[in-house]
């Protein structure tokens, strides 16, 4: 017999028959799963529907109702994509499959064993001829530009000193560069005021019992990026031709750019600097995990809780290295400053001077880039005690020697951003015709490539030659709206050659 729906049971109305009830819907909440509607076309479109559904379900049911873990294979395949799960495959063995659970990458410092790998090929190449130190930037792509001073100070609209309206005296806060920041914005204020701008106070209080002393504590990022061309162009005469460092610092500066030069006389005076940020603060300021185990989290924990006192154990604060890691947040090692290096082609007899504070486990962590660049010095290195003693213990002049030294090499390498490179690479492009000559890795790319330890030589040289051609292209990018004409001085302190020459042409008449 056939079941009748209970939807038509009204005595003046046609009901269709609801197709035979399947053996396995008989019983519970299935019995009627399969009635028909009232009237004949909805009746019928309802029919078709629950075919298809009655097919489906069944099908599910002979298949012993395998897809019913659809979702939940989606799911997993999702995870295994995203690495959380993160499952190789080791062998297979009599028909059964064996893997084993992987790390998420990133959360593992896989790039010792990287250089294991790829150590004999770099031994392989230790004696060949060519040093990408040499060929590393195409200056013929890139337009020339030139100081343009004269025609930077006939924008700003003075010929001699005014009378002064009064004193400004400012308090410049901050590591070296952020001070420099302060005293080239503040020489701005001061002319925009027409005042005199007293030496500046560095990380000192001085009340000025004076009327007419107005005083900026502290003077850091006072003064918009974004300002008309005439206030630009004092910037400019202020960083990059007015503001010297002490004598005592330039005279041992300039020491050690003759001892950089002269221990590279064999590349032609060529050498690399490399702005290493790897001291203790900065790896625990990071939150990313190397390879020292619980001996470095109980170090990374002292030093977080000294500089930064409980920031780092807020409720609801999750720290997740290996995220970091992938993010491009972590900061370099020296051995993947080397690896990086030796990828792009600079060969074991490049000169490198390496600008750093205190490394964090210097004997350890140093070791490899001195065996990959055995020609390598820092400040210490390349100076005897004496003369490095007076500035012991004073952060902001051993910072001014790295400075220095970094400003005329070769090929500039920043690894983790800040001041003091943007400034280097924005005094760089004033130096050398626009380009920074700097190597701006793409850390969130390294972090993939240091996180395959069974990459093959040739495909890792490919994406570190890649990387170096890109910094040479990025190196003579213009100033945006929004950027500094600290780090970009084109075109407000810098004009084309062509331009350059017919603005002193007219300024000489």
């Amino acid at each position: 017999m056939h079941g009748l729906s209970r939807l038509g049971t009204g005595s003046n109305r046609s009901v269709s028959p609801s197709p035979p009830s399947s053996p396995r819907f008989r019983h519970g909440r299935y019995k009627n799963f399969a009635g028909g509607g009232g009237g004949v076309g909805r009746g019928g479109k309802q029919s078709a529907a629950n075919k298809i559904v009655f097919v489906l379900i069944s099908t599910v049911f002979r298949r012993k109702g395998v897809l019913l873990f659809a979702p939940l294979l989606y799911i997993s395949g999702m995870l295994l994509y995203m690495g959380l799960l993160g499952f190789d495959v080791v062998s297979l063995k009599n028909a059964v499959v064996v893997v084993h659970r992987r790390s998420p990458p990133g959360s593992v410092y896989r790039s010792p064993q990287l250089f294991q790998k790829l150590w004999p090929h770099m031994e392989a190449e230790s004696n060949a001829t060519h040093n990408a130190l040499m060929t590393a930037w195409n200056l013929k792509m890139h337009q020339g530009w030139k100081p343009c001073v004269n025609s930077i100070i006939s924008k700003t609209g003075f010929s001699e000193l005014p009378k002064s309206n009064g004193f400004l005296i400012i308090e410049a806060n901050g590591g070296l560069n952020q001070q420099r920041l302060s005293i080239c914005d503040a020489v701005v204020v001061a002319w925009l005021l027409n005042a005199t701008l007293v030496i500046p106070i560095f990380h000192l209080n001085s009340v000025w019992r004076d009327s007419r002393a107005v005083r900026i504590a502290p003077f850091s990022n006072r003064l918009a990026y974004s300002v008309p061309s005439n206030v630009q162009g004092v910037r400019c005469l202020s960083n990059f031709q007015a503001l010297r460092f002490a004598e005592p610092i330039r005279t041992l500066a300039d020491k050690m750019v003759e001892r950089m030069v002269m221990n590279s006389s064999h590349s032609g005076g060529k050498y690399v600097s490399v702005h290493l940020r790897f001291e203790t603060d900065m790896v625990a300021f990071s939150c990313c995990e190397y390879d020292g185990g619980e001996e470095e989290k109980r170090e990374m924990d002292i030093a977080r809780e000294r500089s930064w006192r409980g920031k780092f154990r807020r409720r609801g604060r999750v720290i997740r290295p290996g995220a970091n890691r992938m993010d491009g947040k972590c900061p370099l090692t020296p051995l993947e400053v080397g690896l990086m290096l030796r990828g792009m082609g600079f060969n074991n007899n490049t000169s490198v001077f390496v600008a750093a504070g205190n490394i964090y486990k210097a004997e350890k962590y140093m070791a490899p880039l001195k065996q990959m660049f055995p020609l390598l010095e820092t400040k210490n290195t390349l100076t005897t005690p004496e003369e490095l003693a007076p500035f012991k213990g004073h952060s902001s002049r051993l910072a001014a020697l790295d400075y220095t030294v970094c400003l005329h090499s070769e090929v500039f390498v920043t690894t983790q951003g800040g001041n003091f490179p943007h400034f280097l690479m924005g005094h760089r492009r004033y130096l050398f015709g626009g380009h920074a000559k700097t190597i701006k890795p793409d850390k969130r790319k390294l972090a993939l490539l240091f996180d395959s330890p069974h990459i093959r030589w040739e495909t890792f040289r490919r994406q570190m030659k890649d990387m170096l051609r890109h910094s040479d292209v990025k190196g003579g990018e213009l100033k945006k709206p929004s950027g500094s004409v600290y780090t970009f001085p084109m075109p407000d302190c810098m004009c084309k050659q062509t331009e350059a020459a017919a603005n002193e042409s007219s300024l000489s008449f």
